[in-house]
């Protein structure tokens, strides 16, 4: 099969081949990863109990999912990533705010998914062949999972699919057959080495669960899902499907292996650290398995990120091809891999990270949501590509190629969200008026929506008839 060529350039009808089925499929088993296992042990390693965990993970999942899955109609109108789409309203340089905020997203997910794959598959290979658990050993099967992963986002869109295709079936197997595996260690009793709640009580631990385990999960994926989607045709699916395939294959796709990992916690009791407990708990006939479901699920879930990465540095540096541009941000990816195993607390890191963007990711969201329901999705393709064209011009030139009115919104909401995210080392000085209770989430698309909304109240008319224009041309087209 040959390298992909298109970056975020406008995908001819003619190449829109996909369907629904191919994006449940491709977000069930794009998923089906430790990396995203590892986030059903961070309310296990809050304190939580057994039930109260696994309704956190379940609450934030369907909240985050609620508000992510209507981005996948955007591409499925636009027939480009969702970075570039946002040009409508951020402009065709503003929209640069998408293309960072989804680059760090993808490289958080990237660098953690190598990076819990590694530290479980050398712990499997330890107990199975002797391999010393040192330095030398991690970076190796580092490299050696940074490098399948570099193949698999090099090739693209269509490889990528049909590795997903295989890993929704065989990963699916092996989280069966782990579940066989850790039953008879799993108890809902407390484990005591978490330290009590992190947060001191109850609700305020909850919600950050809810978050940081539940939400992100949804939340990672708002300037991927346009990646796959850009491959639909709306001319022969229903955005309706597409709407609820994106539900089906993000709540199944991040429910399934969270779960399982909140399962394996408390089996393992793995209270501090997850990979090793995991590895140290499975029962020998597992072993080989656990392997399987460690190289592999990374290879596909942290392949798919790092495709989307390059796109959005293809979208950053126009004159880059996507090929130099995932080569350039794989090696960025495999440093941050090294500098969590080597330099980083896990549970720390990981708290960090998605508190930190999904604060400054949601506002973009809400904003981009806002400008679809206006537009009625309906948008000039053509002009949305005037800065990958190195061009000017266009109806979403605005000024200089900047909507200083969504840019200043989306950095009011990401400041707010800021100044109101609990963090293991930082407080933002506005949980003072929270109680305590970080809702940086909230704040940050409360913000970002309300703000945008007021300063775009006059110009809402000139968008529904530019809409309505853009809807005839392309039913006169059609």
């Amino acid at each position: 099969m040959p390298i992909e060529q298109r970056g975020v350039d406008t995908v001819p009808e003619a190449e829109r081949t996909s369907g629904p089925r191919d994006l449940v499929s491709i977000l069930l088993g794009s998923n089906l990863c430790l990396g995203v296992i590892v986030f059903g042990w961070l309310p296990v390693s809050f304190g939580l109990g057994w039930w109260a965990s696994v309704s956190a993970v379940i609450a934030g999942t369907v909240v985050g999912t609620l508000l992510t899955a209507p981005l996948a109609l955007v591409s499925l109108r636009t027939a480009t990533n969702l970075s570039t789409s946002s040009g409508a309203q951020f402009g065709v340089r503003g929209r640069l705010v998408g293309s960072v905020v989804g680059l760090l997203l993808s490289l958080g997910y990237t660098a953690l998914t190598v990076w819990i794959g590694g530290d479980a598959m050398t712990g499997v290979l330890h107990r199975l062949l002797g391999l010393p658990t040192g330095g030398i050993s991690y970076g190796i099967v580092y490299a050696l999972l940074a490098a399948a992963t570099v193949i698999g986002a090099v090739y693209g869109y269509r490889v990528l699919l049909r590795l997903s295709r295989i890993l929704a079936v065989g990963m699916t197997a092996l989280l069966i057959l782990g579940v066989v595996a850790y039953a008879p260690h799993f108890t809902t009793s407390a484990l005591p080495d978490a330290g009590g709640y992190l947060l001191g009580s109850f609700w305020p631990t909850w919600l950050l669960a809810l978050v940081a385990a539940g939400l992100s999960g949804p939340i990672a994926f708002i300037t991927l899902l346009g990646d796959y989607t850009r491959y639909i045709s709306p001319a022969r699916h229903r955005p309706r499907r597409v709407l609820h395939a994106t539900w089906l294959g993000l709540t199944a796709g991040l429910l399934v292996p969270q779960l399982f990992g909140t399962f394996t916690a408390y089996a393992a009791r793995a209270a501090t650290d997850y990979a090793g407990p995991l590895v140290a708990a499975s029962p020998g006939w597992y072993l080989v398995p656990l392997l399987l479901a460690a190289s592999a699920g990374s290879v596909g879930n942290a392949g798919l990120m790092l495709y989307s990465m390059g796109l959005d540095l293809d979208a950053i540096l126009p004159r880059a091809s996507r090929t130099q541009a995932t080569f350039a941000v794989a090696g960025v990816a495999t440093v941050c891999v090294f500098a969590g195993h080597f330099a980083w607390d896990a549970q720390a890191a990981m708290t960090s990270f998605v508190l930190l963007l999904t604060a400054i990711g949601t506002p973009w969201a809400v904003i981009t949501l806002i400008g679809f329901v206006r537009c009625r999705g309906a948008y000039d393709a053509d002009a949305l590509q005037v800065f990958n064209r190195r061009s000017r011009g266009g109806i979403y030139w605005y000024r200089a190629g900047w909507n200083l009115r969504a840019v200043t919104s989306w950095a009011l909401g990401a400041a707010t969200g800021l100044l109101s995210v609990s963090l293991p080392n930082y407080q933002g000085p506005l949980l003072s008026w929270t109680g305590g209770v970080d809702c940086s989430f909230l704040l940050s698309g409360l913000v970002g929506g309300v703000t945008y909304a007021a300063l775009t109240a006059r110009s809402r008319a000139t968008e529904r008839a530019a809409a309505d224009t853009r809807s005839e041309t392309a039913l006169a087209e059609n």
